[in-house]
């Protein structure tokens, strides 16, 4: 299928311009002069008109939570809800977070949160694993699902009894992640101070909601990222920073870089065009669902909106075969940011 869409103003990375746009399948083909674009006539399936509109790339969002369990609850949006709205709001890939839970296997995960995704999905999609149990069944699986697409991996400092994990087990995991090309990705807080504070909060009666940040001062954010950083050192292996929100952790990260260590924020913390992605590595096993279903005043209609592989290196329509279970793996995204 080769579509035109005439007659629209494109949006790069550097600015705007007037041109259109030749799709080959799910790959831009070609950006073209409007006043050439006539030689394409009868080369082409449909031609859509753009007048009047932007035509830009899908947006990625590397850190989603879709029907996430937490604290005996779970986030509002599901993968059909979740995924909707992205592409409503022009995402049209997503990474969210398989969590494994304590006594499972990664690999058990993994196809529990493929289930909860497959049928629903709007768009793109593909997971970084939640790893809350270290131990040898679990290192080795991390090989194992860096064979199907699962390249990074969460781990926690704070939260005990749930997702927290010792330094030993952080440092085996980024051992492990050193010599299979992933990345950690790390919840940099010190969990077991916090929980002090926490406890010595509630029992002097302060149970007011600004006590939760008071229970959490930035300087044990920033000594965690100080101590992740450490132990990627170690371990020779990258590191990304989820969720930095503390001036004491980006001076860490910036100190970091600064000596030319792969350690990096997420590109949605305080000030993080500082550091972008830890790593040259991509994301690979994103998932192609169904064709896109927009709602709008003259009814559904499917469609499928169009990323463009030119704006982000990397991204390009399925070359592989079906994996078991349905599920389709494809090279895709740059490096995280």
């Amino acid at each position: 299928m080769r579509t035109l869409i005439r007659g629209g103003t494109v949006v790069t990375a550097t600015g705007t311009l007037s041109a259109d746009v030749l799709v080959d399948g799910e790959t831009v083909a070609a950006l073209l002069a409007p006043a050439h674009t006539g030689a394409l006539a009868g080369q082409v399936d449909r031609t859509l008109d753009a007048a009047g509109q932007y035509v830009m790339p899908g947006g990625i969002d590397v850190h989603t939570h879709l029907e996430m369990p937490f604290g005996g609850t779970f986030s509002a949006d599901d993968f059909e809800t979740g995924t909707r709205a992205a592409a409503w709001g022009g995402t049209t890939t997503i990474v969210d977070f398989a969590v494994q839970k304590k006594g499972s296997s990664l690999q058990e995960t993994l196809d529990t949160w493929h289930g909860k995704a497959s049928g629903k999905a709007s768009i793109d999609y593909g997971f970084h694993m939640i790893v809350s149990d270290v131990n040898a069944r679990t290192l080795k699986e991390m090989d194992v699902l860096v064979g199907e697409g699962v390249t990074s991996f969460k781990m926690f400092m704070a939260y005990p009894g749930v997702f927290y994990a010792t330094d030993g087990e952080i440092l085996q995991a980024m051992q492990k992640a050193a010599g299979n090309g992933a990345t950690i990705m790390m919840h940099a807080e010190n969990g077991i101070a916090i929980d002090a504070l926490v406890a010595q909060a509630l029992e002097a009666g302060h149970t007011d909601p600004g006590w939760h940040g008071r229970t959490r001062p930035p300087e044990l954010e920033g000594e965690a990222t100080s101590r992740a950083i450490r132990l990627a050192q170690v371990a020779g292996a990258p590191l990304y920073i989820v969720h930095l929100s503390a001036r004491h952790a980006l001076d860490a990260v910036t100190e970091a870089r600064d000596r030319g260590l792969p350690a990096g924020p997420h590109q949605g913390s305080l000030e993080a065009h500082v550091a972008r992605a830890a790593h040259e590595r991509p994301v690979r096993g994103v998932h192609r669902p169904l064709p896109v279903l927009l709602q709008g005043a003259e009814g559904a209609r499917p469609r499928r909106l169009l990323q463009d592989p030119e704006r982000h290196p990397g991204h390009r329509a399925p070359d592989r075969p079906a994996a078991p279970g349905g599920r389709r793996r494809a090279a895709a995204l740059g490096p995280l940011g």
